[in-house]
């Protein structure tokens, strides 16, 4: 069984999370700058196994696809063409932000790191994505 890799697209950076092998656990794993997010996941998923790619998908609150969509689907139909093997799922992405915020406010992580390290709070909403992705894939197969 491989890992599963979820990505929170930004147009600057791009937060990163990851599944333990069993797919069990969300885990932050990196933010990149996105002009090098294709490559990076590219040489991840060639030095790890990786069963699926899960894109935060960011809808508004009447289910439709946000303006923000826009720049995030030239990325999607990219990663489809040059990984058109890997199975790649939208998952939304509605509240990530404002959840990995209240998550390090709520962990203490003093305000200048959360000022400084900007790249925290898109691992973080990666790290929410993934774990919302399986949670649900969970709840899906026990209500079977």
């Amino acid at each position: 069984m491989g890992r599963i890799l979820a990505i929170d697209y930004g147009r600057k950076r791009t937060g990163l999370a990851v599944t333990d092998p069993l797919q069990i656990i969300a885990n932050a794993l990196d933010t990149v700058p996105t002009h090098t997010l294709m490559d990076y996941v590219k040489s991840y998923a060639a030095a790890n196994a990786v069963d699926a790619i899960v894109i935060g998908m960011p809808l508004q609150m009447d289910g439709l696809p946000s303006e923000s969509y826009t720049y995030i689907r030239p990325f999607v139909e990219k990663l489809r063409k040059e990984m058109p093997a890997m199975r790649i799922e939208l998952f939304d992405e509605r509240f990530t932000s404002r959840l990995a915020l209240r998550a390090m406010i709520d962990g203490g992580v003093p305000k200048k790191r959360r000022r400084e390290d900007k790249g925290l709070v898109d691992r973080i909403s990666a790290t929410i994505i993934l774990q919302g992705y399986l949670d649900s894939r969970d709840n899906h197969l026990t209500n079977k």
